[in-house]
């Protein structure tokens, strides 16, 4: 694969990471998506190819969960986002996870995302 554009190298290192990474029923995938005004999260069982719960900032609970100087595509708001996910996994009886970065640096939105889920009590 030849990479021509930036949403080409970042595909190529998911799918990279994706080959050390799965998810199990005991301990699913925390897949982290940003776009560059909203970010996403989804909790996927990859042996049956289920999604188990996911949130996004396009959401009213989640931008109800926003407050503040808090908004979809910044850190407070990707906070917002990381314990919204967290207490709907944890409502589900589900407390580990794999964290996948899906191809973005481990820095800013993205880090608050796993930074927020590790502190409402999700464990990886």
């Amino acid at each position: 694969m030849k990479i021509k554009t930036t949403k080409d190298r970042r595909t190529r290192i998911a799918l990279r990471q994706r080959k050390r990474i799965a998810g199990t029923p005991e301990r699913p995938r925390l897949r982290v998506f940003r776009s560059v005004s909203h970010i996403y999260a989804q909790v996927i069982d990859d042996m049956t190819g289920t999604t188990i719960a996911s949130a996004a900032s396009t959401e009213p609970a989640v931008k109800g969960a926003m407050g503040g100087g808090a908004r979809p595509g910044n850190r407070l708001g990707a906070q917002a986002l990381g314990k919204t996910i967290a207490e709907r996994l944890i409502a589900k009886g589900i407390k580990q996870v794999v964290f996948d970065r899906g191809g973005f640096l481990y820095h800013g939105r993205v880090r608050a995302v796993a930074e927020a889920a590790r502190e409402a009590g999700l464990e990886f």
